[in-house]
Protein backbone atom coordinates (compact mmCIF):
# COMPACT_ATOMS: atom_id res chain seq x y z
CA UNK A 1 0.00 0.00 0.00
CA UNK A 2 2.91 2.34 0.71
CA UNK A 3 4.29 1.86 -2.79
CA UNK A 4 0.90 2.77 -4.26
CA UNK A 5 0.90 6.06 -2.34
CA UNK A 6 4.45 6.81 -3.47
CA UNK A 7 3.58 6.15 -7.14
CA UNK A 8 0.46 8.31 -6.84
CA UNK A 9 2.36 11.13 -5.13
CA UNK A 10 5.10 11.12 -7.73
CA UNK A 11 2.41 11.12 -10.42
CA UNK A 12 0.93 14.28 -8.89
CA UNK A 13 4.33 15.97 -8.88
CA UNK A 14 5.08 14.98 -12.48
CA UNK A 15 1.59 16.07 -13.56
CA UNK A 16 2.12 19.49 -12.00
CA UNK A 17 5.42 19.81 -13.80
CA UNK A 18 3.75 18.86 -17.08
CA UNK A 19 0.90 21.29 -16.43
CA UNK A 20 3.33 24.19 -16.12
CA UNK A 21 5.01 23.17 -19.38
CA UNK A 22 1.76 22.64 -21.36
CA UNK A 23 2.24 25.17 -24.16
CA UNK A 24 5.15 22.98 -25.22
CA UNK A 25 4.64 19.52 -26.75
CA UNK A 26 6.88 18.03 -24.03
CA UNK A 27 4.49 19.42 -21.43
CA UNK A 28 1.57 17.39 -22.73
CA UNK A 29 3.65 14.22 -22.76
CA UNK A 30 4.89 14.78 -19.20
CA UNK A 31 1.35 15.60 -18.04
CA UNK A 32 0.02 12.37 -19.56
CA UNK A 33 2.84 10.37 -18.01
CA UNK A 34 2.03 11.80 -14.58
CA UNK A 35 -1.70 11.18 -14.97
CA UNK A 36 -1.00 7.58 -15.95
CA UNK A 37 1.01 7.10 -12.76
CA UNK A 38 -1.83 8.55 -10.69
CA UNK A 39 -4.33 6.14 -12.26
CA UNK A 40 -2.02 3.14 -11.91
CA UNK A 41 -1.22 3.99 -8.28
CA UNK A 42 -4.91 4.24 -7.40
CA UNK A 43 -5.74 1.01 -9.24
CA UNK A 44 -2.94 -0.75 -7.36
CA UNK A 45 -4.57 0.25 -4.07
CA UNK A 46 -7.68 -1.76 -4.97
CA UNK A 47 -5.74 -4.87 -5.99
CA UNK A 48 -5.72 -7.83 -3.61
CA UNK A 49 -2.19 -8.87 -2.65
CA UNK A 50 -1.11 -12.35 -3.61
CA UNK A 51 -0.23 -14.35 -0.53
CA UNK A 52 2.61 -16.86 -0.52
CA UNK A 53 1.84 -20.41 0.52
Amino acid sequence: MTVSWIVTGLGVLVSLLGYYLTPNAWGFGILGFGLAHIVLGILDMFRNPVRSR
